[in-house]
């Protein structure tokens, strides 16, 4: 997977500015005494950033929107930082699967499940996003829950899933979870959000497996 471009800004170096790269921000930082900088990974944001105070940019309350001209046009806000997200992956559709559920804020991994020898993306993001649904309820904490699956989260607030796989020896094992995940939603209740992750804002949901 390739990896994302940087954009650094330094507000306090030896020579404050906007850099592609980090031998370039590392040269205005190094041996400057209360240095302040921060990497971006959109070069508007982060010439935006370096006209502006550091503090706006620092610290647990901020996420970078990573499309800063559609972000302002829209009102999607920002990600609850304290939350928890969850998501699937499917090698192929029906493929191997698997799911998690990550905290938001830090990537922590908190739960992952599978992989399972054939499934779909839909049934994967339902099983965890119900699976984390259980977890939260078990903690007692009522922060919500992300998922990036307008499918998943109709299927939970309907409590019942609509799919084509075929249940079979291959399967038994993923549909028993499906069946007791939907025995789940229909004798609990929670206090949770389940809140859709604006994935063309914010960019990939914080569970996401990273194998786009």
């Amino acid at each position: 997977m390739a990896k994302k471009k940087k954009f650094y800004v330094v507000w306090q170096g030896k020579q404050p500015g906007v850099y592609q790269s980090w031998r370039e921000c590392k040269r205005q930082i190094e041996g400057f005494p209360s240095a302040i900088f921060k990497s971006f990974e959109n070069p508007e944001i982060a010439q935006k950033a370096y006209t502006e105070n550091p503090e706006k940019y620092m610290g647990d309350n901020y996420i970078e929107p990573l499309m800063l001209k559609k972000y302002q046009n829209a009102d999607v806000g920002f990600p609850i930082k304290k939350s928890l997200s969850v998501d699937a992956a499917c090698a192929g559709n029906p493929g191997v699967l698997e799911y998690q559920g990550v905290d938001t804020n830090t990537g922590k991994l908190i739960f992952h499940q599978g992989p399972f020898p054939l499934g779909t993306v839909n049934i994967g993001e339902f099983l965890a996003l119900v699976h984390g649904l259980a977890y939260l309820k078990q903690q007692q904490s009522t922060i919500p829950v992300y998922s990036d699956s307008r499918t998943a989260i109709a299927w939970v607030r309907r409590k019942e899933i609509k799919t084509n796989l075929e249940r079979n020896a291959k399967t038994e094992q993923l549909f028993k979870l499906v069946d007791r995940a939907l025995i789940w939603l229909k004798n609990n209740k929670w206090e949770n959000k389940i809140l859709k992750w604006e994935t063309k804002f914010w960019g990939e949901i914080p569970a996401d497996f990273g194998r786009k």
